[in-house]
């Protein structure tokens, strides 16, 4: 039940315990003592919205960051993901492959504000040898959910 659970979960976490229970086939106190399991040995995280930030707030500004590191025999990726992570204004932070090391999602008030952060808190890391900072213009799908309602497109279509 574990699996399916989640998966009720992770599209829409507001479902009520009784909906999951009728979902799944399942008795409600049965839904509540996994979920409540669950959340005890760490599975769940914790619960969130997904939200167009653009269309209620302007000012908050979203970046991915690259960051290459150089490891030494005393630290390793776990270190470096502990100290980094605990800022908060990075939102996620992922250990990938590829061309760099890590990539972070930083949220800031003004594109001046990541700027800082980047460079202030993150770029000073020992280990960190690079930094690239992407900015987010536009998000059409986050946490699985497609944005939709974006203004029209008025630029003029040229084709040869």
């Amino acid at each position: 039940m574990d699996r399916e659970l989640l998966e009720v979960l992770a599209s829409d976490a507001r479902t009520s315990v009784d909906d999951i229970a009728r979902q799944l086939d399942r008795e409600p106190e049965a839904v509540a003592a996994a979920i409540e399991e669950l959340e005890e040995a760490g599975v769940i995280k914790g619960y969130s919205a997904v939200i167009d930030w653009d269309a209620v707030d302007a000012s908050t500004v979203r970046a991915i960051v690259e960051l290459n590191v150089e490891l030494d025999r005393e630290t390793d990726y776990e270190e470096i993901a502990d100290r980094i992570a605990r800022f908060p204004e990075v939102k996620s932070l992922l250990l990938v492959s590829g061309n760099y090391d890590f990539a972070i999602e930083v949220e800031g008030k003004s594109m001046q504000a990541v700027s800082r952060f980047v460079s202030e808190q993150v770029a000073p890391v020992p280990e960190i040898t690079q930094t690239v900072t992407h900015f987010v213009m536009e998000t059409y799908k986050d946490g699985g959910f497609v944005f939709e309602d974006r203004d029209e497109d008025d630029r003029l279509s040229v084709s040869p």
